[in-house]
This record gives C-alpha cells, sequence and structure tokens, in this order.
C-alpha cells in the first residue's frame, strides 16, 4: 500500500505507508490516525471535532494552503471547513433552516 504525504519541504511525495512512528521524528498525523470519515462528515459536529483536532497538527498551515491551491470542494483541510470550494465558519446541519433564530445563549 502507498500513501501521499507531506514532506518538510511542503511538498507531496507517495511510497510505502508507514507502519509506526519511528524515531527519527516522523509525527503521527491526526487526519492519518483517525477515522477519515470524520474529514468529510455531514454532520456539523463531526466537522467541528475535526477541525478540534487540526488545532496541534504540524502540518496544520501547509494543509490549509494546498487545499487552497487545490480548490478543494468539501471536507475539513488545515483546520477549516471548505464547502462548495470555500471556507465557511460552521456547516449548518441538514434540513430547513429555522424560520426565527434562537435567542442567544440557547
Amino acid at each position: 500500500m502507498t500513501i501521499t504525504e507531506f514532506t518538510p519541504t511542503g511538498f507531496l511525495t507517495e511510497g510505502p505507508a508507514p507502519q509506526t512512528t519511528d524515531r527519527i521524528g516522523r509525527v503521527e498525523l491526526p487526519c492519518q490516525s483517525n477515522d477519515a470519515d470524520l474529514w468529510f462528515a455531514e454532520a456539523p459536529a463531526d466537522l467541528e471535532a475535526a477541525k478540534a483536532l487540526c488545532r496541534d497538527c504540524p502540518l496544520q498551515q501547509p494543509c490549509l494552503a494546498e487545499a487552497v491551491e487545490r480548490g478543494e470542494p468539501w471536507g475539513v483541510w488545515g483546520g477549516e471547513i471548505f464547502a462548495g470550494g470555500v471556507i465557511v465558519a460552521r456547516k449548518r446541519p441538514r434540513g430547513r433552516p429555522r424560520k426565527n433564530p434562537l435567542p442567544e445563549g440557547s
């Protein structure tokens, strides 16, 4: 099996999938050690969980920059939610929006 990963220079490379974290500085990335479906979920709560996992990732900035450059259509990339090819603050849940907004603090 091969995977594509970021190198320290920020370029993508393809190679054999790592079996474990080694002692020479390989870091376990949240998107590689958790269920990938979390980053492409429909539920807003799942997307927020993916964003939280991205916060401490050492590749957060290059991941976001590459996603913007590629024009990713959807998912969580670099700690941001993409919907329709643009970054959005929050994803609305499925269904019809409320006619009247909830009062503050609810």
